[in-house]
Order: C-alpha cells, then sequence, then structure tokens
C-alpha cells in the first residue's frame, strides 16, 4: 500500500498574508465569560426537562434536546472526578510561549453542576492529588481579567478527599 501523495496532481493555494480570523463564544459562552470577569464566579444553565445544570452554559440540553434558558449562579469550588499530570511540552496557544511543564490538568464537577469543567489544577505531585478532593477556582486580579478561560488561573486543592 502506497501511502505517498503525489501533490502535483492537488489544487493549493499558498498565502503569504496572514489571515486573522474571529469567532463567537455565543450568547450563554459571552454571559459565562462577562460573569467571570466581572463577577469572579461561575454560571450554569439548567435544562427544563431533566433538571440538569451545565457549565459553561450551552443552548441545548443533550439527552433531552430541549433548548434552555434558565441561568443559574453556581460557586467557585467543585470535586475532581479525574486529573492526568502532563509532562510534555506544547506551545500555549493563548500566550504563544511553551506551557510550563508538569502540570494538572483536572476534570473538575463544580458544585451544583451535572458535567464536568475541565482546567489545570495547582498541583502537580501525584502523592498529593486524587479523585475526591475538593478545590476552588483562582481567579486572575479584576484588573487582569479579559473575559477569558485564562481569567481562571488554576484550582487549588481545599481539602484531601479521605
Amino acid at each position: 500500500m502506497n501511502t505517498e501523495r503525489d501533490y502535483s496532481r492537488l489544487l493549493t493555494q499558498t498565502f503569504d498574508t496572514p489571515m486573522p480570523y474571529e469567532w463567537s463564544v455565543g450568547v450563554h459562552g459571552s454571559r459565562f465569560f462577562r460573569e467571570i470577569k466581572t463577577h469572579q464566579r461561575f454560571i450554569g444553565i439548567r435544562c427544563p426537562e431533566c433538571g440538569k445544570v451545565y457549565v459553561p452554559p450551552r443552548r441545548v440540553c443533550g439527552p433531552c434536546f430541549r433548548e434552555m434558558r434558565e441561568l443559574v449562579v453556581l460557586p467557585n469550588q467543585g470535586t475532581i472526578r479525574a486529573y492526568s499530570i502532563v509532562n510534555y511540552p506544547f506551545i500555549d496557544p493563548d500566550t504563544g510561549q511553551q506551557r510550563p511543564i508538569p502540570y494538572t490538568y483536572g476534570y473538575i464537577q463544580i458544585e451544583g453542576a451535572d458535567n464536568i469543567f475541565s482546567h489545570i489544577i495547582d498541583e502537580t505531585d501525584v502523592a498529593n492529588i486524587e479523585v475526591g478532593m475538593k478545590v476552588r477556582a483562582v481567579f486572575k486580579a479584576a484588573a487582569d481579567m479579559r473575559g477569558h478561560m485564562s481569567d481562571i488561573v488554576h484550582f487549588e486543592i481545599l481539602e484531601n478527599a479521605s
């Protein structure tokens, strides 16, 4: 089986100028980031059919296919449901700099939410972190807020799971 491609047979287009682009995070995403920026808090959205709460808010409930409109204020803490200590370097698309390693990427269930929120946890020693631990969001100083996911610096561990 030959896996090589003959690119001379393909139509290609080369651009010499940068092509900047923007996209919308939508009505609910905009509100989510505005709440983080102005109030340093999370909001979620509740399904009118099944009652599940999602953070960040989304327009439609996956299981019910119902449009959601009821925004709810949620606490800035939750429980670690899974985590990974990452030792592979990569370029952070937000800063353009290599992300320092190691770092811990956590899957956090925010109190009052039914889904998982992913973010950095400020602990990289596997002996000091476990599933079930309580964590709290740490935000940038108000003057440095941009209305962006990076406004959440990390989650800090509050207590042991045991």
